[in-house]
């Protein structure tokens, strides 16, 4: 069993925690009061669309830089080198895809929920499938991101399980169901600053005690994990220049632009520009974000290059490296530990916050108003939203029972964020980029995409193939390895690794998860166009140019025929006059019209615009 730290945990420690939790609440407390004047949806949801870039970058960050993030990168290089570190350049093409190609389409729309994209392009029901997925995406999502990092940090901390569940759980919930995604975006953009702190200082500190940078390579070396440009063909493996790339690519185009978490913080900048310059803050940070946990990954490893933590039993699981290098080496000096705990679980904070307030828009925009109450006054509407956010918070709370009994939970982590994001991206482009595609396409295709990713997916993390780890040594504890796995070491210095036989297990779960979004994609994208073709294909002319990423739009100057018309999709409230149409985003309050080039005006009955 792994040794546990009850007594190094000292009261600063608990004091530098407790500090980070009562910033975050007080954001949230300092938002509820500022802007209870003017409290509505827009205001809680979309923080009236007038944020600044810089904490809304930091935001989107910290949205998806979870705590799994923290404790899995580093256990990551531990175990298997540095070829994850290639991932960077995937990042480096996602940024430019999502500002240029995906973006300008829902920023012009000024939609709250990325789904109704789907019900202007398509119908109402593929809106719905794709909030629905995302419902459960998160929901399964959430509750994991709140226990991984409990669990972690229990067995090295001595901080009770649930202690720091109801901690987290709570107070994320209190300052966003009260505050809005103002107070989330700036909490985020705190939490971020807390994560990049707490990562920094123990890498710096813990390299400089091993003898520096320079002993932190050379045994790195030693130890076979510096490795970044591994060509191998071979979809199984793990990570390969190939997968990290193109499918890491396709994961984090997912998140970046298909997921509501993501797109509702972009919209809630006032500009187009500025939006896009958010992404190109974003990218930097990202990059040196997974820079530095990969860095502590290698400083980890240096640190117990001669006797393996994970293979003497001292700890139970990778994702438990980091909180036990923590307490070993920089437990005595006051404060460390609780700045790290408060990194942890603030990257925890971020996601979590992210989570209840997005969930919250989908479920109004995407379900109350659009199958239940239609006609919704503002006061009740914003009353639902944060009743919506306290439930949703409350549930996440009660849902880690589940993820209690999953086991490897980050794994499962992964697999689920996986197999959602590609299927998401796909529908999303089909819309954008295929003109063709109609409803049945995109329903079909989105729901053939979700469930063989869903099947890959859970079928890999369920068989479990093996994956060869690099060599670890145990040098300097001999016994103690003898003692946990009486396997006489006396002649030996590393485990010779034996490579079981994975072909008694379905090909397609030995896939490495990073080509699972890549799968989802493909298949939403070959289905669609398919039966869209078969059951017939969308007319040009009913396709408005909004709909379309820039790049179709550009691209059809120099297509035979030439562009689409340009309809301006406008709504008028019921009642008005048509004298007083405005071009605007299409909410199911209004009757739907469009207007030709030659400025005739027509209603779009229900049927047509399906």
């Amino acid at each position: 069993m792994a040794q546990v730290f009850k007594d190094v945990f000292s009261t600063i420690d608990y004091v530098v925690f407790a500090l980070m939790l009562a910033i975050s609440a007080g954001i949230g407390v300092w938002y509820a009061f500022a802007d209870r004047k003017k409290s509505n949806t827009q205001e809680f949801l979309m923080g009236g669309r007038s944020l600044s870039v810089l904490p809304v970058a930091m935001s989107v960050l910290a949205s998806f830089m979870s705590a799994i993030t923290l404790l899995g990168t580093p256990a990551e290089i531990y175990n298997y080198g540095t070829q994850y570190i290639m991932i960077n350049i995937a990042f480096c093409f996602v940024v430019p895809s999502t500002a240029y190609l995906y973006l300008p389409v829902f920023y012009n729309l000024q939609v709250t929920s990325a789904y109704e994209y789907l019900e202007l392009r398509f119908h109402k029901y593929v809106r719905t499938i794709g909030s629905a997925v995302f419902f459960m995406h998160m929901l399964m999502y959430m509750p994991v991101v709140l226990y991984a990092p409990a669990l972690a940090l229990s067995e090295v901390t001595g901080i009770k399980i649930w202690t720091a569940v109801l901690s987290i759980g709570l107070v994320c919930t209190f300052y966003t169901s009260i505050g809005g995604i103002k107070a989330v975006v700036w909490t985020d953009f705190f939490q971020s600053v807390m994560m990049y702190a707490s990562v920094l200082i123990i890498v710096i500190k813990g390299a400089i005690d091993i003898g520096g940078f320079d002993l932190v390579f050379e045994r790195s070396f030693e130890g076979d994990r510096i490795e970044f440009l591994r060509f191998d063909i071979n979809p199984t493996v793990r990570h390969t220049f190939w997968s990290l790339v193109f499918g890491g690519y396709i994961t984090w185009m997912g998140n970046y632009a298909a997921n509501q978490a993501m797109i509702q913080r972009y919209l809630t900048i006032g500009t187009l520009r500025g939006a896009q310059n958010c992404l190109w803050i974003n990218l930097p940070a990202l990059v040196i974000l997974i820079l530095i946990t990969s860095m502590s990954g290698l400083v980890i490893y240096a640190f117990y290059a001669a006797c393996d933590p994970i293979g003497t039993k001292v700890i139970d699981a990778p994702d438990q490296l980091f909180p036990r290098f923590v307490m070993e080496t920089l437990g005595s000096l006051p404060g460390i530990p609780g700045l790290f705990v408060s990194g942890i679980f603030s990257g925890a904070l971020s996601t979590v916050s992210s989570g209840v307030n997005s969930l919250a828009a989908v479920t109004l925009e995407d379900f109350i108003k659009t199958y239940f109450v239609k006609n919704l006054s503002e006061l009740w509407a914003t009353r639902i939203t944060k009743m919506l956010a306290t439930v949703y918070g409350l549930l996440s709370i009660a849902l880690v029972i589940v993820a209690q009994q999953l086991g490897g939970v980050l794994q499962a982590a992964l697999t689920i964020h996986g197999v959602v994001g590609g299927p998401m991206l796909g529908v999303f482009t089909l819309g954008m980029f295929f003109p063709c595609a109609n409803t049945w396409g995109a329903s079909t295709g989105l729901l053939s995409g979700f469930v063989i990713a869903m099947w890959f997916g859970m079928g890999a993390f369920s068989s479990k193939p093996y994956q060869p780890l690099l060599p670890r040594s145990y040098t300097n504890c001999t016994e103690l390895y003898y003692n946990v796995t009486k396997i006489d070491l006396k002649n030996m210095t590393t485990i010779p690794e034996i490579i079981p036989n994975n072909d008694h297990i379905f090909p397609p779960y030995r896939l490495s998860y990073l080509w699972l979004s890549a799968i989802g994609f493909v298949i939403v994208l070959i289905v669609g166009v398919t039966i869209s073709l078969i059951t017939g294909p969308r007319k040009c002319d009913d396709v408005d140019e909004k709909l379309l990423s820039p790049a179709v739009i550009w691209l059809r100057k120099f297509l035979p025929g030439g562009r689409c018309k340009t309809l301006r999709i406008q709504r008028k409230r019921r009642g008005t006059s048509l004298n007083t149409l405005r071009t605007s985003v299409i909410s199911s309050d209004d009757e739907i019209y469009y207007a030709s080039k030659k400025g005739s005006i027509s209603y779009i009955s229900d049927s047509k615009i399906s």
